[in-house]
């Protein structure tokens, strides 16, 4: 049987802010996926959202919807545990935002990765994963992953069990093994585990390329980035390196061949996408809420701050100060940007409080 090219989607990519790890420029994924004819394509870049707002205008100016998700860091044990070696190598998950309720979720996900469980890698736990598993897909993802890694020491029963945690967490219907080929033997013995395990668990299947470069010819310079990443050289013994020239954008006809006799598990791709609703709202200016006092408005308070700071400069308020101040304040109000002048001067004040030396010159963004 044969696919067609929007039977198969990409659901696991890496671009250029997949830092020191990806090589794909978001532009030419883009340009290549629309030459390959894909009419939908995700983004997971490791540990962050960097990538996702030039993902989404890129691949949208193709014709090309845009999927954005995340390859995060699972800690082995709780994400506030940061004790040597234990807790250094966390897993790999791949979660997807289903729609504007996921993307929000993945935000804080990652927000709280970086914020409360780094350590060598941004990372998140089971429990912070089910706080804010609404609207999120997940997939297995690589060799790294938790079901994975337990597959690779042949203990079924801690597969069975992560795979159905997640499963649970994330729902039956939401949580897929995935599987790879880039010509690795791990891969395939694992593939074949996944085959057994999946019906075990009643978990469906779905197949990936980890792409890390666009084309298969800008492999030998992923390697070098590999190096640069990792402080290595090009002949250093035993460094890291990807063990293959497979990483690439593939189209839905080498995907099929890769997996002829799994054809569902390609084609389910083409259902994750159709899951996927997400409008990311441009054009709107998202401001922090400021906390004023109760019967004031963002706008008021800002006014009365700076009327009160006009008077402690200057002592005497004259005709011309007040005319200069209601004018720069009626543009800051008109175009909406007071409560971001509330929120710098509430960090300029904390900072000269603290004794951290800040920019006193510059213009207002500065």
């Amino acid at each position: 049987m044969t696919v067609a090219p929007n039977d198969f989607v990409h659901l696991h990519l890496h671009s250029e802010f997949s830092l020191l790890d990806g090589l794909g420029r978001i532009t030419e994924l883009a340009e290549q996926g629309s030459q390959l004819g894909f009419d939908a394509m995700a983004i997971t870049d490791h540990g962050a959202l960097y990538g996702a707002v030039a993902f989404v205008q890129a691949t949208t100016a193709k014709g090309i919807k845009p999927i954005v998700g995340v390859e995060t860091y699972v800690a082995r044990r709780s994400m506030r545990d940061k004790e040597g070696k234990a807790d250094s190598q966390p897993y790999h998950l791949v979660l997807l935002a289903e729609n504007w309720e996921g993307y929000q979720n993945l935000c804080r996900l990652i927000t709280d990765a970086h914020l409360e469980g780094y350590y060598y890698k941004p990372r998140i736990d089971h429990e912070q994963l089910a706080k804010y598993s609404k609207g999120l897909i997940g997939l297995s993802a690589c060799l790294s992953g938790e079901v994975a890694k337990a597959l690779e020491v042949d203990d079924w029963d801690l597969a069975r069990k992560t795979a159905g945690t997640y499963a649970e967490i994330l729902g039956k219907d939401r949580f897929f093994l995935e599987m790879q080929d880039h010509g690795l033997p791990d891969q395939r013995a694992l593939n074949s585990k996944l085959l057994r395990l999946a019906p075990e668990v009643g978990l469906n299947l779905v197949v990936t390329n980890d792409l890390h470069y666009v084309r298969r010819d800008q492999s030998e310079a992923h390697d070098v980035l590999l190096c640069v990443g990792t402080g290595n050289n090009l002949d250093t013994p035993g460094r890291m390196r990807f063990e293959s020239n497979e990483f690439y954008l593939k189209s839905a006809a080498e995907m099929a061949a890769l997996f002829p006799n799994n054809l569902d598990a390609i084609r389910r791709t083409r259902a994750i996408a159709e899951m996927v609703n997400l409008k990311l709202p441009f054009g709107q200016l998202r401001i922090p809420s400021f906390p004023v006092p109760e019967g004031e408005t963002i706008e008021t308070w800002l006014r009365k701050e700076c009327q009160a700071g006009l008077a402690r400069r200057y002592g005497t308020v004259t005709p011309e100060l007040q005319a200069r101040l209601d004018y720069e304040l009626d543009v800051i109000c008109r175009m909406g940007y007071a409560g971001y002048f509330l929120i710098v001067a509430d960090f300029t004040r904390f900072a000269r409080d603290q004794r951290i030396a800040i920019t006193v010159r510059g213009s207002a963004p500065g």
